[in-house]
């Protein structure tokens, strides 16, 4: 029988692309029961990731209150302003790519729970980098001159994780600047279902690497 997963993520679109996208692709796998968990941010708030405290609080609550070893907890959640108390911050900055930064944060947290559970994943450089890993969602819900601009943004990265996170060209960005009423709850993941896992996965080699290791770990008895 593979392992439960729970996958800590900071938004309600990570929440749906877990449940649509992701779950279809790990029960291919065999893996039938996996759970998207918002952070809490408050005792009445959810969702966000402001703040690594109440990223590790919710990571050590579902290691400490499932004590089984037929578990696995991960985290999905974006490097794009990554909160700076998160560990590994300083080691961080000064390293010369933000592949090997995100590395060495996702490292540290790592070490920072300790636990053999525990799959630490950060998105490069958000959730809708993986959006333009084929277009596919933008032929079925953008007009043909949005269109146009997003197929600029797939021709000019071949990999959709090296589009940057400046404040006005990171993934979202771009794509509200395409589509300034883009709805990223609804229409982030009616784009990803069209997109498909497997081009994502083909596109974006952290996100396949963080895939296919669940997919390894939850896998094994």
């Amino acid at each position: 029988m593979s392992k439960r997963l729970y996958i800590i993520v900071e938004g309600q679109t990570e929440q749906e692309f877990v449940k649509t996208v992701l779950l279809p692709y790990f029960q291919t796998k065999g893996i039938y029961n996996v759970q998207p968990i918002l952070i809490h941010t408050s005792k009445s708030g959810k969702g966000g990731f402001v703040n690594y405290t109440h990223l590790k609080k919710d990571i050590k609550r579902l290691l400490t209150e499932t004590s089984s070893r037929d578990i696995v907890v991960s985290t999905f959640v974006d490097f794009f302003r990554i909160p700076n108390n998160v560990p590994g911050w300083d080691l961080a900055v000064t390293k010369n790519s933000h592949s090997k930064q995100a590395d060495t944060i996702q490292a540290a947290i790592g070490s920072d729970i300790s636990d053999c559970r525990f799959v630490p994943y950060i998105q490069l450089h958000e959730f809708e980098a993986l959006l333009f890993s084929n277009s596919n969602g933008f032929a079925e819900y953008f007009d043909s001159s949005q269109y146009q601009d997003a197929m600029k943004i797939i021709e000019e990265f071949p990999n959709p994780e090296d589009i940057n996170d400046n404040p006005t060209t990171a993934p979202s960005k771009r794509l509200l600047k395409i589509k300034p009423n883009y709805q990223k709850v609804l229409e982030g993941n009616l784009i990803a279902i069209e997109v498909g896992i497997n081009d994502m996965l083909k596109r974006c080699p952290r996100f396949a690497a963080w895939v296919n290791k669940l997919v390894e770990i939850c896998g094994k008895n």
